[in-house]
C-alpha cells in the first residue's frame, strides 16, 4: 500500500471512529437531557396532611355542657373535630393569636387556655382565678389579658407562655374588689374596662412591663350606676359602657386631650315602667354599622339607634323581646338581633337603610350566639337546646347547613384576630 492509499485509509477510518463517537455523545446527550430537567426541577410537594390548613377559614364553638371546643370550617361548613379537657365553659369566651392559629380561652371557673387550632390540641392551662367572664388581646399580640369577677380584677399574661405579667385588682376602697366587665384593648400595650361595683372605668397601661416597669392605671370615676359590658368603636377612638343601674350609658372619648367619662342617652326610658331584665344584653364593636350604632336597650323591647359622630339617639326599633346581642352583617347592610328568655327562640333581621325589621325566624330551641362569616354572606347560629349549629344564608334567609354539637353556645371564627374589640 502506498503513501497515498494508507493516508486515505487513515483518514477515512478517523472519520468514522469520529461519526461512531459523536454518535455516542448523541445519545448519550439525548438520555441526559431529561434526566438533567428532572434534576433541576424539584419534586413535587406531598399533598397535604390534614393539619395543614389555613387557619383564616376556621373558627370555634364552645360546647358548654361538656366543656369542649369543635373546630369547624367556614366555607364547607363542617366541623374539623374537637378540643377536650377545657373545663366550665357556660360563660365562656375566646381571642385569637394574630396568625389565628391559636385562641385562648376565658372559662367561667376562672381557667385560662390556649388551644391550637390547625393541631386541635390544648396547649397550655392556667387556673388564674376563682370566676372570669372573658378577656382580651393586646394590640400587637403578646399580652392576653382576663377579666375576673373572683376576685375582682385583671390578670395579664405572656401570650407566648401563659407567664404572669401583671396583677391589677379592682380595689376601690380599702378591702373592697370589684367584678370586672367589659374588658377591651386599646393601642399602645393598653387595656380598658369597667368595675360594675365601683361605678368607675379603668385603663391599664402596660407598655413598660416588658422593660420591668410597673403598669399604670388611670381611673374614671363615678361614670354612673353598675356598667356592666362596653364596647370599643372600630377605630379605637370611643368607649362606650352600658349602665345596668339607671338608663343610659356612659362614653369616653379616647382622642380628646384630657378624657373623660360624659353620659349619653340619659333616660331612654323615662314616663315607661321597668321591665325585669331576663339576661344582661352585650355590647361590642359588632354592633356598629357605618356611622350609627344599633344597642340593646335594657329591658326594653327596643334597639336604640344613635348616631356616632354625635351620640345622639336617631331612633328606636321594636323588636320582638329583650335583645341580648345586637349585631351588625360586616358591610353593616343589616343588623341580627337575639333575645333573652321568653322570646329566645326567635331572630330577627333589621334592614339598616329603612330600619325596620324586615325578617322574622325560628333558627331553634334557646339561641345563644350568632357569628357572621367574614364577609357577611352566612351567620352561624347556635341552638343550645337543639344540640345543634345552624347555618343561614343572609340574603334568602335559606338554611345552608346544620351541624350536631353539644349544647352549644358561643361561636367565634378566627377572622376576629384581624379586628379590634373582638
Amino acid at each position: 500500500m502506498n503513501f497515498v492509499s494508507i493516508s486515505s485509509f487513515m483518514s477515512v477510518h478517523r472519520a468514522r471512529r469520529i461519526k461512531f463517537a459523536g454518535a455516542r455523545v448523541f445519545a448519550l446527550l439525548s438520555l441526559c437531557v431529561p434526566l438533567a430537567a428532572c434534576v433541576a426541577t424539584p419534586p413535587a410537594p406531598p399533598p397535604p396532611t390534614p393539619l395543614a390548613v389555613g387557619t383564616g377559614d376556621l373558627g370555634l364553638v364552645v360546647e358548654r355542657a361538656s366543656g369542649s371546643l369543635q373546630v369547624v370550617n367556614t366555607s364547607r361548613r363542617e366541623v374539623l373535630g374537637a378540643i377536650k379537657g377545657l373545663g366550665d365553659l357556660s360563660h365562656a369566651s375566646l381571642v385569637y393569636s394574630r396568625d389565628g392559629a391559636y385562641a385562648f380561652v376565658f372559662g367561667r371557673d376562672g381557667a385560662l387556655s390556649k388551644v391550637h387550632l390547625p393541631s386541635r390540641s390544648l396547649v397550655g392551662r392556667i387556673q388564674q382565678s376563682g370566676n372570669s367572664i372573658g378577656g382580651a388581646i393586646s394590640q400587637d399580640g403578646s399580652l392576653v389579658a382576663a377579666q375576673n369577677y373572683q376576685p375582682g380584677g385583671i390578670r395579664v399574661f405572656d401570650s407566648q407562655t401563659l407567664r404572669l405579667v401583671a396583677d391589677i385588682p379592682a380595689e376601690y376602697e380599702p378591702g373592697k374588689l370589684s367584678r370586672v366587665v367589659g374588658l377591651v384593648e386599646l393601642p399602645g400595650q393598653r387595656f380598658m374596662y369597667a368595675l360594675f361595683d365601683a361605678n368607675e372605668i379603668w385603663i391599664a397601661d402596660l407598655s413598660g412591663v416588658a422593660a420591668g416597669q410597673a403598669p399604670q392605671v388611670q381611673k374614671f370615676k363615678n361614670v354612673g350606676r353598675q356598667p356592666y359590658d362596653a364596647l370599643i368603636t372600630p377605630d379605637g377612638r370611643y368607649y362606650i359602657a352600658g349602665l345596668f343601674g339607671e338608663d343610659g350609658l356612659v362614653k369616653i372619648d379616647l382622642w380628646a386631650a384630657e378624657p373623660k367619662a360624659e353620659r349619653i342617652l340619659a333616660g331612654y326610658g323615662r314616663g315607661q315602667e321597668p321591665l325585669p331584665v331576663f339576661k344582661m344584653p352585650h355590647l361590642r364593636g359588632w354592633a356598629i354599622a357605618g356611622r350609627q350604632a344599633y344597642l340593646p336597650a335594657i329591658g326594653r323591647h327596643e334597639v336604640l339607634v344613635v348616631d356616632i359622630d354625635s351620640w345622639q339617639e336617631l331612633g328606636r326599633i321594636p323588636v320582638a323581646g329583650q335583645p341580648v346581642f345586637v349585631m351588625a352583617r360586616p358591610d353593616g347592610r343589616q343588623v341580627w338581633v337575639n333575645f333573652a328568655v321568653p322570646d329566645y327562640n326567635q331572630v330577627q333581621v333589621i334592614d339598616t337603610q329603612s330600619r325596620q325589621v324586615i325578617q322574622t325566624l325560628s333558627p331553634g330551641k334557646a339561641v345563644l350566639h350568632m357569628e357572621f362569616t367574614p364577609r357577611g354572606e352566612s351567620v352561624w347560629i347556635s341552638t343550645r337546646d337543639d344540640n345543634a349549629v345552624n347555618v343561614l344564608d343572609t340574603r334568602s334567609f335559606a338554611r345552608q347547613a346544620t351541624l350536631k354539637a353539644e349544647a352549644p353556645s358561643g361561636i367565634f371564627f378566627t377572622s376576629r384576630a384581624q379586628r379590634s374589640g373582638f
